[in-house]
């Protein structure tokens, strides 16, 4: 089973995907996995894209899409496929991707979209605080710390990531519109997509339809 994973940040994509990887048996790559492997391997691929990185500029869709399939043709284990997280971020690479896939074992199947509103979007990344010692991850409105700014774990001060506010949440939501949508609607017309509604049920519950969607 092959599939893309898909959704704001924030969605839940993370969570969701530790427990795909586990339940269904499947590899979990991001692009970031991708591009560091190729990077530290000094990979012809991985130098391409360095190159392109150092000088601020953003790698060529030629280069990533020959760089997620080469990483997938030679993964030592293939398990029973891939959870792609990261790719494609846009139809060209959707488009590509495909082509270059069709007819092998590397085909996506299915297109897993977590939907969430904006205004949930915006509480649970705004809201969001974590612990640099133990990792522990707190929300101020829906798992708040006993103590306020302290770790109920190892009682470590809280902190925020510089990225975890409102603006730039309006900026990344903004890419994922304009560059991430087209994607999903493409897949849509090719009824390939399933859409969860990840806004305010408990992750159990998400997490059944999830499985009940994958196990069809």
């Amino acid at each position: 089973m092959n599939i893309f994973i898909m959704g704001a940040p924030g969605s839940g994509k993370g969570t969701f995907s530790s427990r795909i990887k586990e339940e269904f048996n499947l590899n979990h790559i991001s692009t970031g996995d991708i591009f560091r492997e190729n990077i530290s391997k000094g990979t012809e691929l991985g130098l391409q894209a360095k190159a392109y990185s150092e000088k601020g500029l953003l790698v060529p869709d030629e280069i990533t899409n020959n760089m997620v399939k080469d990483f997938l043709n030679n993964l030592a284990d293939k398990k029973n496929g891939y959870l792609l997280d990261g790719y494609p971020r846009t139809l060209d690479q959707a488009l590509a991707f495909e082509e270059m896939t069709k007819g092998t074992d590397l085909a996506v199947e299915r297109i897993l979209v977590m939907d969430v509103d904006n205004e949930v979007l915006t509480r649970r990344i705004t809201g969001r605080r974590s612990c640099k010692k133990c990792g522990e991850i707190y929300n101020i409105y829906t798992k708040a710390p006993k103590v306020e700014n302290v770790c109920d774990v190892c009682g470590s001060e809280l902190s925020q990531r510089k990225d975890d506010n409102e603006e730039s949440l309006k900026v990344r939501l903004g890419e994922y519109a304009k560059n991430t949508e087209p994607v999903i609607a493409y897949y849509e017309k090719l009824n390939m997509v399933s859409t969860i509604d990840a806004s305010t049920r408990t992750i159990e519950e998400i997490w059944t339809e999830v499985k009940d969607v994958l196990n069809k």
